[in-house]
């Protein structure tokens, strides 16, 4: 008896020091104080959609195109499960899917793209230069490759990471592709605090 009371408190004291550790983020971290580039796109209603008008909210960011047969309707399946478990506080978060083939991502069809996995996510296009900016201020690759004897023409080679811009502007977090959506959750649940 007198073993497992021993045991007992030796496993809550175990219990006890975790739960004072410091909560460690997950995702790959900027140096304090990086501001993120301030940027001006246009969702799929056609309206403005500025970083700066963002602020007190989580942006997450993530690069695709809708044709894409992997990479992006995986990682819009997990923004799909971020969102739902972030419950009432989805109103302090953005999702946006930025293109990378504004050729082909009409804003009608990055619309109705977007919309298939969650209703929050924000489809967003621009002119390619306004693109190109924006590639170039987060170090994002997008590139064509021409796919022989195909209908489709081309595919797109592209970045796959998810960026955070905290609630103050701060490029704050970027996840690789794979990384556990449960992960993601977990640090914008901790910031939103």
């Amino acid at each position: 008896m007198l073993k497992k009371a021993h045991w007992l408190l030796w496993l809550g004291f175990i219990l006890l020091l975790a739960a004072c550790q410091p909560y460690q983020l997950k995702g790959t971290e900027y140096p304090e104080g990086i501001q993120a580039e301030e940027f001006t796109l246009t969702t799929t209603e056609g309206r403005p959609f500025r970083l700066s008008d963002q602020r007190g909210k989580i942006v997450l960011m993530f690069f695709g195109f809708t044709s894409c047969p992997d990479v992006c309707p995986t990682t819009l399946a997990e923004a799909k499960r971020i969102m739902e478990g972030l419950g009432d506080e989805t109103e302090n978060v953005r999702f946006v899917f930025i293109t990378v083939d504004p050729e082909r991502d009409t804003p009608e069809r990055l619309g109705q793209y977007v919309s298939n996995f969650h209703p929050e996510l924000i489809g967003l296009t621009g002119t390619p230069e306004e693109l190109q900016t924006m590639f170039d201020a987060y170090g994002i690759y997008a590139a064509k490759v021409p796919l022989e004897d195909s209908a489709a023409e081309y595919t797109m080679d592209h970045t796959a990471r998810v960026f955070l811009v905290d609630q103050d502007g701060r490029l704050r977090l970027s996840y690789a592709f794979g990384t556990p959506d449960e992960d993601i959750l977990q640090d914008v649940q901790y910031l939103l605090r």
